[in-house]
């Protein structure tokens, strides 16, 4: 997911009781929640496609889930008792306690992979012990009405703690709507799946905001993709030599390894581009590769 959604996500949380447990704690659960996301500095040192079979992998996995929150905490204390040492600590803090710090960014860290898990992109949930990826097919990346139920239950919990009101309790019920809304999505995509029952494969791709629809990707026996019953790309895998293509193009390597409906289109200079069937027709470059030259030929010959 986007990262203001896991920044709320932390929040309300926080705001539901946990941010009384220790100075910091805020800190702690907004951060803790984005930290996986450390990943995005491969843009630095990745080229092309390659992010996209590095992200979502090994600071998402259980060992980074475990030390990740471990260094911000330590993070955290250090600064409090730096503040403390210059006489610059806010008097208003609590006692910053390590062990909550820890536990509340590990609370944090745990609600990044459960929501990135939730989209069609994949997330690598067991790296480094395994690089399979996992697919929820609940959310679009970025979900408006999710935005709109947490920000709503955020600042009506703020609106009542400074009134002096159960500001604890709106933010526990916002939580909780949150998570019917989330239950509600799954039950459509599942829906949507059975409904699409005459394919070895259905990945239903929520809308940006039409959340009770879904775009379906049927995956057939021959594995052929076809979106809400067109087929896409105009040549079949089998017509390329991928493997020999991975091994001549790191960029056709990192996009296979990230794929998970890929298809094939011949371009109009002759040349093959391949793409997958979650983002087909996106910005050409961003979801897809040109193979090297002479390892296709059309269906049937040439």
């Amino acid at each position: 997911m986007d990262n203001l959604t896991h920044s709320l996500t932390g929040a309300l949380i926080g705001q539901a009781g946990l941010k009384k447990k220790t100075g910091l704690a805020m800190p702690a659960l907004i951060i803790g929640a984005n930290l996986p996301d450390v990943d995005a500095a491969c843009f630095f040192w990745l080229e092309g496609v390659e992010p996209l079979a590095f992200r979502r992998g090994i600071t998402h996995g259980p060992i980074a889930l475990l030390l990740l929150p471990l260094i911000l905490a330590g993070l955290l204390y250090g600064w409090d008792r730096w503040q403390t040492r210059r006489g610059k600590r806010p008097e208003g803090r609590p006692p910053v306690h390590f062990g909550w710090l820890y536990g509340l960014s590990l609370i944090g860290c745990l609600t990044h992979p459960a929501l990135d898990w939730m989209n069609v992109y994949g997330i690598r949930l067991l790296e480094p012990f395994s690089s399979r990826w996992f697919y929820g097919d609940v959310l679009f990346i970025i979900d408006v009405w999710l935005w709109a139920l947490l920000i709503g239950g955020m600042w009506l919990s703020r609106r009542r703690e400074k009134r002096g009101m159960d500001w604890r309790g709106t933010a526990r019920t916002a939580l909780g709507i949150c998570g019917i809304y989330l239950v509600a999505n799954f039950a459509i995509s599942q829906f949507d799946r059975m409904a699409n029952a005459s394919f070895v494969e259905t990945i239903s791709s929520p809308p940006p905001l039409a959340f009770w629809q879904r775009e379906s990707i049927g995956v057939s026996g021959s594995g052929s993709f076809f979106v809400d019953g067109e087929r896409i790309g105009n040549t079949p895998l089998s017509a390329c030599d991928l493997e020999t293509a991975k091994a001549r193009d790191k960029q056709v390597a990192a996009f296979l390894f990230w794929s998970r409906a890929p298809v094939i289109t011949r371009q109009e200079d002759g040349s093959f581009l391949l793409g997958d069937a979650r983002y087909y027709g996106v910005e050409e470059g961003r979801f897809s590769v040109t193979l090297p030259d002479g390892l296709c030929s059309e269906p049937g010959g040439s």
